[in-house]
């Protein structure tokens, strides 16, 4: 048993009403439970609460125990001056108001399943904590909590972005290359791309978009992966010395090049090629952050990341070390992880900061747009019956497995809250 649990049976109304009477005898008629309140202060706000013949409106504290009033320091509040009703699991002993008044309490009685079935889903140990029964829940009530889910995983990254918005004297355009650099690192190399960003201002290659070898050479230089051998081939030692001189010129210093991680990748996901991609997609798109803001069509936009990396890359996956020759595309999976995690976000965010709501339902349209991504997790939601049929579909149900299911916030989930009514 835990106050959240008894909180979610006082907004659900899942008491048994004609049993409602407080612990010195006054039968209790819930005419309106309140607004539930998720910051500091009393647990419901606004609340109407017939207590004999008398209609009180005002504010509900919820504990386990009632000696918890004075546990959390209510007694000392005046926060909770408003109180009208202490609803409580049990009654160890009498609570009163700041100022000195002793508060109606109610023992809440339930049904006993509702708890057996809470109890249920926190102590499962399997991959969701409804896994067992996820097939009695209602899908459809689960497909009209994406909204729900989508907005807040929009909002999370807002957040992230405002935040680096902050850091970059609000550049919108420096802080989107940030993210779209950090993205291109996807999960294994996030980190150091982002840290590549902020080693090197967008305003230095900016400079040298007339020649892909200097973006190259600026982007790799940087990484520090061209000071990681001694020796290597024509082209590795042709990029080092160009570094080198620019380097000077602009005063930089580059990372560490054992941050790139190449372990457990495919090659074709080497760190070395994705630089070498980003530095081509740098050299050939400028203006991408004002294109994303002036076109809707999200086809053309598609278009911008038609990339392939330098001829170099075609015959290589590492400096030095020749390979069988492979084109190295941006392929279609790896852009729509980009517009995901990148685009999509990001002209929400503009849209939400500008106060222009078009911008923000354009991003919306684009994750209806696109399809669902591929990973370990949608396809587990799959295999439950879950139908995934775009990204916005795939982006609500990351959201929903890493901070609902994860986290065991089931009376907080549509699904859960079905399984645990019952």
């Amino acid at each position: 048993m835990t106050e959240e649990f008894l909180q979610f049976v006082w907004e659900q109304r899942l008491f048994d009403a004609s049993q409602l009477v407080t612990v010195s005898g006054e039968k209790v008629r819930v005419a309106d439970p309140g607004v539930r309140n998720r910051d500091a202060g009393p647990d419901f706000f606004n609340a109407r609460v017939k207590l004999g013949k008398t209609l009180w409106a005002g504010n509900i504290e919820i504990h386990k125990n009632a000696s918890d009033w004075y546990r959390h320091g209510h007694h000392d509040d005046d926060a909770y001056g408003n109180i009208i009703l202490h609803v409580v699991q049990r009654n160890d002993r009498p609570v009163f108001r700041p100022g000195g008044e002793e508060i109606p309490t109610l023992e809440l009685p339930f049904p006993p399943r509702i708890l057996e079935n809470y109890r249920l889903l926190k102590e499962a140990t399997t991959w969701i904590p409804c896994q067992e029964r996820f097939h009695q829940a209602d899908r459809c009530k689960l497909k009209i909590g994406f909204n729900r889910l989508m907005i807040a995983r929009l909002q999370e990254k807002t957040n992230e972005i405002t935040g680096r918005l902050r850091q970059n004297n609000h550049d919108w355009n420096e802080t989107f290359y940030q993210l779209l650099a950090r993205n291109f690192g996807f999960r294994t190399n996030a980190l150091p791309f982002d840290m590549l960003a902020r080693a090197l201002p967008s305003s230095i290659p900016a400079k040298h978009r007339d020649s892909l070898f200097q973006t190259e050479a600026l982007f790799f230089g940087q990484s520090g992966l061209l000071h990681e051998e001694l020796l290597g081939d024509n082209y590795f030692l042709e990029l080092r010395k160009e570094y080198d001189f620019l380097a000077a010129k602009y005063h930089l210093r580059s990372m560490g090049g054992h941050l790139w991680k190449f372990l457990r990748l495919r090659p074709v996901n080497f760190p070395t090629v994705r630089i070498a991609q980003f530095a081509t997609l740098f050299y050939r798109s400028e203006g991408l952050f004002s294109a994303m803001l002036e076109q809707a069509d999200l086809r053309e936009i598609r278009k911008l990341f038609d990339i392939t990396a330098s001829p170099y890359w075609d015959s290589h996956y590492k400096f030095s070390h020749p390979s069988k020759k492979s084109v190295k595309h941006l392929g279609e999976e790896a852009t729509n992880i980009l517009i995901i995690n990148t685009l999509v976000p990001f002209l929400f965010v503009y849209g939400e900061l500008t106060r222009t709501d078009h911008l923000k339902d354009r991003a919306l349209e684009w994750l209806d747009q696109l399809p669902a991504e591929e990973n370990a997790v949608i396809s587990r939601w799959k295999a439950l019956g879950v139908e995934v049929e775009n990204a916005f579909d795939s982006q609500a149900l990351l959201q929903l497995k890493r901070n609902f299911c994860d986290r065991r916030l089931c009376l907080e989930c549509s699904v859960g809250t079905q399984l645990i009514i019952g």
